[in-house]
Formats: C-alpha cells, structure tokens, sequence
C-alpha cells in the first residue's frame, strides 16, 4: 500500500520522514517530480498504525479545543426571554386541587383570592406565610408533596412557593419568595395600579451558568417599587437597611438550616417527622406516600446537608455556624435598641428572618440554637405579632 504526501521543495524528504520514525534508507531509490509530490512509500503495518493514531490524537485533540473554547464563549452568552419577561404567567383558571386548609382574615381589604403551593417547613415558603399572615391576606393552602409533586403538574416552574392571585383575566402565577414578597408590598402601596403591573418591576433574565446550563435571575427581587411617595414612617435609609437584611436571610442564613437539621442521621429523621406531624401529611397524603417522603427524603436530605456544608464553606461544627449567623443579628439588633429590626414593629427584614427559622422551629437545631444563643426573645416576640394579625384557620 503506498502513501502520498504534498510537501514544500524547500523540506528535505529524510527530514520529513524521520519525524514519522521512518528511517533514511526507507526513501532510496525514490524521485522527486516537479508536482513536488511524494510517492510510492511503502511503510510496514505497524508504523503505518502509529502514523494514523498520531495524526487521530492529533486531530480530535484540536477539534476538542475548538468546540471547549466555544461551548465555554456561548456559556456566558445572556439569553432574552421569550415572553413579556414578567414573573410568572396568567392562568385561565386555577388548577382543580382541594386545599388543604384556609386561612380567613377579617381585615384582608384585597380580596386577591390567593393560592399558596407549599411545603409546610420549606424556609421560603415559611417567610411568604409569615408576611401573608402579619398583613392580614386571606388565602389557600396546597400542601405538596415534596417527593412526588404532583400537585404541580400543572405548572411549568416547579419550585415552591408558588403563589396564585385573582386579577382580570384570569389567575396571576407568582414565583419566587422575595418577588412575590416584593410585589405584593409595591401592590399594597398603590393598588389602584394592579398586581399584574406590579409584578412588571419583576422580569426575570434568562442566562447560561459556565457549565452552560439554562438559569433564570430575578435581579432586583428584594427592592421594592414606591414610585415617588415614600411610605409612611419610612426613609430611604431604613428602605436600604431592611433590604441589606431580607438578602442576607436568603443568601446567608438560610445556608446554616440544612446542614444542621440533617447533621445525622437521627436528627434528619426527626426532623422529617416533625415535618409529617406540622404539615399533617398523615391527613393529605396516602401512608405510603408519607413513609417514603419521611425516609427517603431524610436520606437524600442528609447527603445534601453534607454537600451543602462544602459548598458555603460553614465550619467543621456546623452547629457554631448556625449561632454566629444568628448572633450577628442579634448584635446589629441590640444596636437598634429596638424590640424589631423595624423599630417598634416588624418590618420585612424580621418577617424574612423570622420565617426562615420557623422552618426548623420543631427541630433539634432549633433546640440547640435556643440553648446557646439569645435568639428566644425576638423569635418569640415575632411568632406573637404574626399570631396576633392571622386570619382563622379554616380546615
């Protein structure tokens, strides 16, 4: 079999061929044509195997540069979304699920009609409930299953909470703690605008992370939108500070919860217990269901904790994290010399606070955090305001 190769007049062929392992005598007897073509070499088996794997290793390795350099490029290439870029979409009606209870506020002066997807211990959805109940919303209820979800087949974004509300045209969807946190304050400050055009300060950016995933951002989810009337009482300093601290809830404290509710094995099984006895997945899910949610979940749940440890570089005793996070709080507090970070009432910042610790307040860390820090106080002060402006629970 012989092989043909164009090569420059200017290369020697002995020179050439030896970079292939090829020696001098190899080429003997052969002439060069004025084509500047090589010709008619005869190579043995096994150097012609080699000759092909180098130039395939060669080649793939190149080609893989290329696409790696462009994969990487296009990963940090913005995406725009395909709609009006607003948070969550109008349903024509809202999905056919009983409630699983009803929260009714005779001061609730809105009559949004909401529909609250949840699970009862998850941090953010504690921290929408905190803020519905202080206020004095009425809503639903719909506890989901936290392994199964079926109850969100209906919707595309399959995080929870997911808040519903009644609006022309049909049922608005809202996503996202702090967006619906925030939207639901700009609404309060001027309704007559409508909860839909509230939500409109809300667009959420679609980007590529630099595994080139698909991620979505709400940017300015904790800001919230007065126009040019400043609420009463408030200040733009005191607007800053309490959005300084609603982010600190979502992006620091919240990272200490997991780590230590699922520290062992034991705990994460009392803690999914305890999430089975105040969720009543007894009442609205089938035996079956509520077993393997308590053991798988627990087991799932204590992997993660231990990822999640890593990942927020909390200390070797997750435990010591836990209470600097609250104690730092504690501190910027008693500097306040105020009962509430909001003064003599709470504000958004104790209402987030607050409703992330509430999510753990029947596990052992929560036990351990009331044991070696000051936090009872406040947290109790805070579980009383909210207790006090609830609606009735309607089963």
């Amino acid at each position: 079999m012989s092989l043909s190769i164009k090569i420059r007049s200017l290369v020697r062929p002995g020179a050439l061929l030896s970079n292939f392992g090829l020696p001098k005598s190899a080429i003997q007897g052969t002439s060069w044509s004025q084509s500047r073509h090589f010709s008619a070499i005869r190579m043995s088996p096994r150097k012609k195997f080699w000759l092909v794997a180098l130039i395939g290793v060669t080649g793939g390795a190149a080609a893989g540069g290329t696409y790696t350099f462009y994969q990487m490029k296009q990963a940090r290439i913005p995406i725009m979304n395909a709609g009006t870029g607003t948070v969550g979409t109008i349903l024509l009606d809202k999905p056919d699920i009983t409630p699983s209870r009803r929260i009714v506020s005779k001061t609730d002066k809105y009559d949004l009609q909401l529909v609250l997807f949840q699970y009862q211990t998850c941090p953010f959805c504690c921290k929408v409930r905190a803020f519905l109940d202080y206020h004095g919303f009425s809503y639903d209820v719909i506890e989901v299953n936290p392994v199964m979800r079926q109850q969100m087949r209906w919707s595309t974004y399959k995080k929870v909470p997911i808040l519903l509300a009644k609006v022309d045209g049909g049922y608005q969807q809202m996503n996202d703690s702090s967006v619906i946190i925030s939207a639901l304050t700009s609404y309060m400050h001027n309704p007559s605008e409508g909860l839909t055009a509230a939500l409109k300060y809300y667009p959420a950016i679609e980007y590529k992370d630099d595994e080139g995933n698909v991620k979505s951002e709400v940017m300015n989810r904790h800001f919230l939108m007065f126009g040019e009337t400043m609420p009463k009482g408030q200040t733009k300093e005191s607007i800053n500070e309490e959005r300084k601290w609603r982010k600190w809830a979502d992006e620091v404290l919240v990272h200490t919860l997991s780590p230590n509710v699922y520290r062992t094995k034991d705990e994460a099984l009392q803690a999914f217990n305890w999430f089975s006895e105040v969720g009543d997945w007894e009442k609205h899910f089938s035996k079956w269901e509520r077993l393997m949610v308590i053991y798988v979940g627990a087991m799932a749940m204590l992997m993660i904790g231990k990822r999640l440890k890593k990942r927020h570089n909390l200390k070797g005793d997750v435990r010591l994290s836990l209470y600097d996070e609250n104690n730092f709080w504690l501190r910027e507090l008693r500097k306040k010399g105020t009962p509430f970070m909001g003064g003599s009432e709470p504000n958004l910042a104790d209402l987030a606070v607050y409703g992330v610790l509430n999510s753990i307040e029947g596990c052992d860390a929560f036990k351990d955090l009331e044991k070696n820090t000051k936090i009872g106080p406040w947290y109790y002060g805070m579980k009383a305001a909210v207790a006090d402006r609830r609606g009735a629970v309607v089963q």
